[in-house]
């Protein structure tokens, strides 16, 4: 998501729940992990999240740097020995967004329903891996700075200190809590300065609980895990290298990353593409001709958007990147949001969008659950602070090093597997193919789309491989793919961190010898049969058999603010 353009305040987030200000907690574990970083946890009752009382988990914090300290929360694999799993890793991108948006939402033990009970996921990416959910850089979601009694300022959506935490005060407009202070010298500005922290909390939860990091590493994200995971893991493997004294060498078996904001001069263009030429696969083109042309002019024309994007790619200019990215921002991106008034996250849904289901937030505001996590702060899915941050250096419009560091993670001989449900505007399938086709690792001309078999006997989407480097095209999916297709998401997971092949889950792939053989084009058309003509209920549940608005959950209509932007 462009940090520029986040229109969502922490304050609305919590303006639903319980004004409270959080004690900090007393009863957590301490344990020193690998590279001297120290950890604090605890483990987390049943029934707060994973409903099996076989299945154990636990939540807490690496203490990555004085005032920084990254929350990460654990759970058991389900189906199988915990001590022998496989370890896999999920953030959320944004810059800023939680990771607490992936267990709640997509492809955690739970979800929260509408009356705010939690429910059982059948679908848990936890069916086959022990799964690490953290929230990073410092000050996102449940992670934190300096504690410090506040509220959210309504306009700006800065935090504003209170002088204690005894009450809050009649002039304040919103509601007060507990919050990370925003220092922005106290978080990271870019993908490149956020990577020293995620290494370290990984060597942190390696060292204070090594039985569950026995059999490798998988890295999971989606959106800017598109700038996230080729250069964090780029830079796991610099640090392995150097082999540091009290380090552990972390072990990156596979690298698997949804919908991805990748190379912006690639992806930009790829608006035009989606919702003018080529079009989408929804037969939906919403814009008038002069709609058309303006955003063409404002992507092409000389001294316009592409211009403004290879001046940061030439100068590295932290002004020159942050002015292309607030440009192509405002003047492409958001003229969907402008004249269609359509879900970038999901172009069949207008806004306000009901989905993914987003009542987890009161749930991780309510003092029951923050004492059961062990939260120093109340919980937000997206911060401001970061986000603005990442902003000043125009991080979301420069191209990082990621084409050439996905690159190199197949050359190394790491699985790679990038996906795409094709019903997402912000970071459509359309520019992660041609992300994936700029990667070009050996064998990929050669390779075609095959349809992805699953349990259920549906083509949920067609794959193109090529060894151990994949593109997959999820039917009837928005940004969060496992939201939209649990099961299509949970076998492609399985496949891709035992290394074998996604459409069909049957081959082992050790070489770049393999390849999909099929068209050189994923050609399917949805039609516009599953495209809503009106804003759907927030009291409404999502049909995965129909892949349209269900039936309401079945409870008067709660208004809640929905309005949000983050990758």
């Amino acid at each position: 998501m462009l940090s520029s353009l986040v229109l969502l305040s922490i304050g609305a987030l919590l303006r639903d729940a319980q004004a409270q200000f959080v004690p900090a907690p007393t009863d957590l574990t301490s344990a020193m992990g690998y590279a001297g970083v120290p950890v604090r946890y605890k483990k987390v009752p049943t029934g707060i999240c994973e409903l099996d009382p076989n299945v154990q988990s636990f939540s807490g914090y690496a203490d990555v740097a004085e005032d920084q300290h990254i929350f990460f929360w654990f759970f058991e694999a389900r189906n199988q020995d915990p001590t022998t799993a496989p370890l896999t890793v999920w953030i959320n991108g944004g810059p800023g967004s939680s990771s607490m948006i992936g267990l709640f939402q997509e492809l955690g033990p739970c979800g929260i329903d509408y009356f705010g009970n939690v429910y059982n996921n059948p679908y848990s990416w936890s069916n086959a891996s022990n799964m690490l959910f953290i929230d990073q850089p410092t000050m996102v979601g449940f992670s934190y700075s300096k504690p410090i009694p506040g509220y959210v300022d309504a306009n700006s959506g800065s935090i504003v200190q209170l002088p204690d935490a005894s009450e809050c005060p009649d002039y304040v407009n919103g509601t007060c809590g507990t919050f990370s202070y925003p220092d922005v010298t106290l978080t990271a500005n870019s993908t490149a300065s956020a990577a020293p922290n995620f290494w370290k909390t990984l060597q942190g939860f390696m060292g204070a609980f090594p039985q569950y990091a026995r059999n490798g590493f998988h890295f999971t994200s989606e959106s800017y895990g598109g700038h996230y995971g080729p250069v964090f893991n780029a830079y796991i493997e610099e640090m392995n290298a150097k082999n540091i004294p009290g380090a552990v060498n972390i072990s990156l078996e596979s690298v698997m990353i949804g919908n991805g904001w990748y190379d912006p001069i690639i992806q930009y263009q790829a608006y035009y593409n989606f919702t003018v030429f080529p079009g989408n696969t929804y037969d939906y083109r919403g814009f008038t001709p002069a709609q058309e042309k303006q955003m063409y002019n404002n992507l092409y024309g000389p001294g316009n958007c592409l211009d403004q994007l290879n001046a940061c790619k030439a100068s590295g200019s932290n002004a020159v990147c942050s002015s292309a990215d607030n440009f192509c921002a405002n003047q492409i991106e958001n003229l969907y949001d402008l004249y269609l008034g359509r879900d970038e996250y999901d172009m069949r849904e207008l806004t306000p969008d009901p989905f993914p289901y987003s009542f987890y937030d009161d749930y991780l505001n309510s003092p029951e659950v923050q004492a059961a996590i062990g939260a120093f702060v109340n919980f937000s899915d997206y911060n401001n602070a970061v986000g603005t941050n990442f902003g000043y250096t125009g991080d979301d419009g420069r191209e990082v090093g990621t084409i050439e560091d996905l690159r190199s993670l197949v050359n190394d001989g790491i699985t790679v597997a990038l996906y795409a449900g094709d019903a997402d505007y912000n970071c459509n399938w359309l520019g992660g193919q041609a992300v994936a086709n700029e990667v070009a690792v050996k064998g990929w001309e050669g390779a075609g789309y095959v349809n992805m078999s699953t349990s259920d006997g549906v083509a949920h989407g067609q794959v193109k491989q090529a060894g151990k480097f994949s593109f997959t095209r999820i039917y009837e999916s928005g940004h969060e793919v496992p939201f939209y297709q649990p099961l299509a998401s949970l076998e492609m997971f399985e496949r891709v961190i035992h290394g074998l092949d996604v459409a069909t889950g049957t081959v082992k792939v050790n070489s770049s010898y393999y390849h999909t053989k099929g068209e050189k084009e994923s050609t399917y058309r949805e039609g516009n049969a599953t495209v809503q003509w009106t804003v759907v209920p927030d009291n409404t549940t999502y049909d995965r058999t129909t892949n349209r608005p269900g039936p309401p959950w079945g409870a008067e209509k709660k208004t809640r603010l929905s309005m949000r932007k983050w990758r």
